[in-house]
């Protein structure tokens, strides 16, 4: 009692600053579809790299080396004190540089081993464009537990625009594939131009993701912030395994937020579900609905927010009841086999997605003190990386 107290004490401030034109908001949000919009370019361009190296499984190649150097930052930050001994604004910048890097790779090296023979493509090639994706996984897990863990500090406003922020990069690059299958041929040149298409937009909204965060720590209503942060008597480096004590049940439902979700979307949407009459438009169209659903979740949080962390982790675990759902789809009577059962499906796995990872990533460096927000915020995100590979790793065994 005396702990929540104190709590509401320290988060009474006087005067809380006013981002008067929501440019602090737009910000974030800008920031928040960054730092994923290089990913998602990767893994939609995915037909192209199969084109490049068919003999080589590189969706869960990529899968496995993004993953992991993105887990491997975020322990750097928890445990090597990155947090703190490099500047926010510092790791903002060298993320964003890495995206960049990792982006512009790909469309050079095809271009210079175009004059070798496909030994040459399929070896030398291959592997720096695994390597490109490894860059692409460490700036992912530098902006994320940076960007994550200073809006924990944050009013909860900022920390809902990182995350609609990131399900709107899944919605461009949606898009961008829709207008790039309806537009382009389905040959080698067309594949081709479709991907350097990603990655040339990617790499401009890199560039500009490189302005905003300059532009975000010299905003008065942050500097306001950081002021009353760096004020704050509670403000203190707090010890991994003290927060990560207080906020398990938060992190165990974000982990099974993304085990249900990798398990189940994109590997079994896009490969075990078909329809004679959308043909190979069908996983696309099921992609982007799951795309669009997640962007509404995360925004919805903007309207409505519970304020039981408890009911909101139970609803995480009720999550496992999309796998018997998903089964009956593909095992079950042939009415649950049509394309409408299946898209209300992937529209409310998308939907649950989005609103309970915003509301968990909300509440959660509210549910302890200042000086620990800060450290909640990017144990939640390692949580959310841990899901996100054993979801990948059960979709590789195809539980469903």
């Amino acid at each position: 009692m005396q702990k929540m107290e104190a709590m509401k004490v320290a988060g009474d401030q006087p005067t809380e600053p006013r981002d008067t034109y929501k440019i602090a908001y737009i910000i974030h949000f800008f920031l928040g579809a960054g730092n994923l919009l290089p990913w998602n370019a990767f893994i939609t361009a995915v037909d192209y790299f199969g084109y490049l190296y068919p003999s080589k499984h590189v969706e869960k190649v990529f899968s496995v080396a993004y993953m992991c150097s993105s887990q491997l930052i975020l322990v750097l930050l928890i445990w090597g004190g990155w947090s703190s001994k490099l500047s926010y604004r510092f790791r903002l910048n060298l993320g964003f540089s890495m995206f960049v890097l990792s982006l512009m790779v790909t469309p050079i090296i095809d271009r210079v081993w175009s004059r070798h023979g496909s030994q040459g493509r399929s070896n030398g090639a291959y592997g720096v464009t695994v390597a490109s994706v490894v860059i692409c996984g460490l700036a992912d897990g530098l902006i994320g537990g940076s960007l994550i863990g200073s809006a924990g500090k944050l009013p909860k406003q900022y920390m809902q625009a990182v995350f609609a922020g990131t399900a709107s990069s899944g919605v461009l690059v949606s898009i961008l594939r829709i207008i790039t299958k309806a537009s382009l041929p389905q040959t080698p040149q067309g594949v081709r131009t479709s991907a350097y298409f990603y990655f040339i937009v990617s790499t401009v909204i890199m560039l500009c993701c490189c302005l905003g965060c300059n532009l975000l720590t010299k905003l008065p209503v942050m500097q306001q912030h950081y002021r009353l942060l760096s004020n704050d008597p509670h403000c203190s480096r707090p010890k991994f395994w003290t927060v990560a004590r207080k906020i398990q049940w938060p992190s165990f439902g974000v982990f099974i937020i993304y085990i249900v979700t990798l398990s189940i979307f994109p590997g079994f949407i896009a490969e075990n579900l078909q329809s004679e009459l959308l043909r190979d438009w069908y996983p696309i169209l099921l992609i982007t609905i799951y795309n669009v659903s997640d962007f509404i979740g995360k925004s919805l949080t903007a309207i409505y927010v519970p304020k039981s962390i408890k009911k909101a982790t139970w609803t995480c675990i009720a999550r496992l009841s999309f796998y018997p759902l998903f089964a009956a789809c593909l095992h079950g009577p042939k009415w649950l086999k049509t394309e409408v059962p299946v898209m209300v499906l992937t529209f409310l796995l998308g939907l649950t997605n989005g609103y309970l990872t915003s509301v968990v990533m909300i509440l959660t460096p509210k549910w302890v003190a200042v000086g620990e927000a800060e450290m909640a915020a990017i144990v939640m995100v390692l949580f959310l990386g841990i899901g996100l590979v054993g979801g990948s790793i059960l979709g590789w065994f195809w539980i469903i």
